[in-house]
């Protein structure tokens, strides 16, 4: 139990320090904070799961990626590295106006509660999965930091897909505030 109270308190620093206002000078770096947010969206500290919903969301607020792809938990105070599986984030739910037509604008919903719309400035990204190939979409939430689509927000993405030709190629993807969006390649001279 003492472990629990340790872990406790340090998680409460934590969060305290997220919370005040910007240093004079550079954050002390700490290393590594033993946080760890899974492929699901869950967040860990020293392996148990971090269950109150404001408590993660205010370390998300201070959540940043580096040019080298490390993520970091950055306060005004002190920052230091957190591992992150595949996103820090999940988008479990889509929205789309006007669907179908010129003007359909699609919104995505994260694990966390923010909404960001699929635009010039939050481009989709689809890579293929390591293990089966298939493409795995994700859309760019803030400053480096994507969430990835859960599987059924894919569904409801391809639905509102349609081919469009590209040079010499054909795509199939999703327009959203203008913009075409390819979800993948129909292949060339279709």
């Amino acid at each position: 139990m003492e472990n629990g109270n340790k872990a406790q308190a340090e998680l409460a620093r934590l969060a305290a320090s997220a919370s005040l206002p910007a240093a004079k000078t550079a954050p002390r770096d700490c290393g590594h904070f033993d946080i760890r947010i899974a492929r699901d969206g869950s967040w860990f500290y020293r392996g148990s799961s971090i269950n109150r919903m404001a408590l993660v969301r205010l370390f998300a607020g201070v959540l940043e990626r580096d040019e080298a792809g490390q993520y970091w938990l950055s306060t005004p105070v002190e920052r230091g590295r957190v591992t992150v599986e595949d996103a820090p984030f999940l988008a479990v739910a889509l929205e789309a106006l006007n669907p179908g037509t010129p003007l359909q604008v699609l919104s995505f919903r994260t694990n966390l509660d923010q909404t960001v719309t699929l635009d010039a400035g939050h481009p989709l990204r689809v890579t293929p999965d390591k293990v089966t190939g298939g493409p795995i979409p994700y859309i760019l939430v803030r400053n480096r930091l994507e969430a990835r689509l859960a599987r059924p927000v894919v569904y409801e993405l391809v639905e509102l897909g349609r081919e469009e030709r590209v040079g010499d190629t054909t795509l199939f993807g999703v327009w959203s505030k203008g913009k075409f969006f390819p979800l993948g390649s129909l292949g060339p001279n279709l």
